[in-house]
């Protein structure tokens, strides 16, 4: 096909969006990039705003309405400012909705790059549509394995089109490790791991937590997969108890865990630690367990705290986390961090591609990234496989104060350069 008097062949994503026209269409398709004043680069974005994963988008208007006063005056590339136009779905936090949405976005918006972020229900169907369809695709906010392997990734080839950076299992297991050895709790873990991408990753008995806790001494008790919205947790409660669980851990959605929790408590199941990813992320669910969410720890991906500022506005984490909160009037969350930096590093790629309507261009620019970002660095060169590059993590524990509940950070053995904010202490 031709833009711009250039020619190319003709994409995958070409041909179905051609297709659908009809069969006897012309074998060549023309695509043409709006060059009134100033040409114009369409970004896809796809989150959870709605359903059981909604807190990780709960700063999303904020941190977009960021990133469009960033962009405002538009992004230069080769001599030509391009303006950014950036439409966001819901994937209502259903793997098949987020599919649906990113091929709308591909298909019928013809975006050139799309986003995805918050777990692998979102970036999993996300990432796939755009390989399939043959368009960059840059995602976050899940770890790396079941966002490579649950998609079959082989790390002797990895994937054409889609790019991701987030930590990895191993980083979250020495983290709560890190916790659990300074707590001096009985080294008998419970294990809550529901039947999703997620839940089989963390318990799967090769990549998981499994063969980790036992190197380091500890003994996993865990019962199996949970359907995800069970309302029922008494089976793994009368495991815990009977082992002499003094540790919790696992990955939950928000109200999976506030149904343990309850249930817990009403069984008279006291473990001294629980640590729990995922659910624990937000202050909107800890607040909404009272007195019962003082104590209870959890991963640290971003915080005011980290010594980051974002290469697209110079704002430190503290300055991003506190605008946060004086426009929302809502505690500092999480995802901030990283949904901001999914716009720095495409901002980032789209100033150095070569050739923006070259969709190859745009997948060199991306490979070639070493970006200072908000989160920390992000460099696709030293990946632990194709298409992934880890960012920091450090682990902490949510302790009530005079002025309400604040996550501080108590474990930071594997990123030391992320300073402590406090001193675990076991749950009363």
């Amino acid at each position: 096909m031709t833009f711009n008097g250039k020619k190319f062949g003709i994409s995958r994503r070409g041909f179905i969006a051609g297709a659908s026209v009809g069969l006897a269409a012309p074998a060549i398709l023309t695509r043409t990039r709006a060059y009134a004043a100033d040409p114009v680069i369409k970004l896809g974005h796809v989150s959870p705003r709605t359903g059981p994963l909604a807190g990780f988008a709960e700063a999303d208007d904020y941190v977009l309405a960021g990133i469009q006063k960033a962009l405002s005056g538009g992004i230069e590339n080769n001599g030509k400012t391009y303006q950014v136009e950036i439409i966001s779905k819901d994937s209502q936090s259903n793997p098949n909705r987020a599919a649906e949405v990113a091929s709308e976005l591909i298909l019928s918006e013809e975006v050139d790059i799309i986003l995805a972020a918050s777990t692998p229900d979102t970036t999993n169907p996300v990432s796939d549509q755009a390989e399939l369809n043959e368009v960059p695709c840059i995602s976050t906010d899940c770890p790396w394995q079941p966002y490579f392997f649950g998609r079959n990734g082989d790390p002797a080839q990895g994937f054409d089109y889609t790019y991701h950076f987030f930590w990895g299992l191993e980083d979250v297991i020495n983290s709560f490790l890190d916790l659990w050895q300074q707590s001096g709790a009985a080294q008998t873990v419970g294990g809550l791991f529901p039947n999703d991408a997620d839940g089989n990753a963390w318990g799967d008995p090769i990549h998981g937590f499994p063969p980790v806790l036992e190197g380091q001494g500890f003994k996993l008790v865990d019962p199996g997969r949970y359907q995800p919205l069970t309302d029922d947790f008494s089976a793994q409660i009368s495991a815990f108890k009977e082992a002499g669980c003094e540790i919790v851990t696992g990955n939950m959605i928000p109200p999976d865990f506030a149904t343990f929790w309850s249930q817990a408590a009403q069984q008279g199941f006291h473990p001294k630690v629980v640590t729990i990813g995922k659910a624990l992320l937000f202050p909107s669910v800890i607040e909404s367990l009272g007195d019962r969410g003082d104590g209870l720890s959890s991963e640290i991906w971003w915080s005011p705290n980290h010594p980051f500022s974002s290469s697209l506005t110079g704002e430190s984490a503290k300055q991003l986390a506190d605008g946060y909160t004086e426009a929302s009037g809502r505690p500092w969350t999480q995802p901030i961090g990283f949904k901001h930096a999914l716009f720095e590093v495409t901002t980032d790629v789209i100033r150095r591609s070569a050739d923006l309507d070259d969709t190859n261009a745009i997948l060199e620019a991306i490979k070639q990234t070493k970006l200072s970002t908000v989160v920390g660095p992000v460099n696709w060169g030293n990946g632990p496989v194709p298409n992934v590059t880890k960012t920091p993590l450090v682990a902490g524990q949510w302790q009530k104060g005079p002025d309400g509940f604040d996550l501080v950070i108590t474990a930071n053995r594997n990123a030391p350069f992320v300073p402590k904010t406090g001193t675990l202490k076991l749950l009363s």
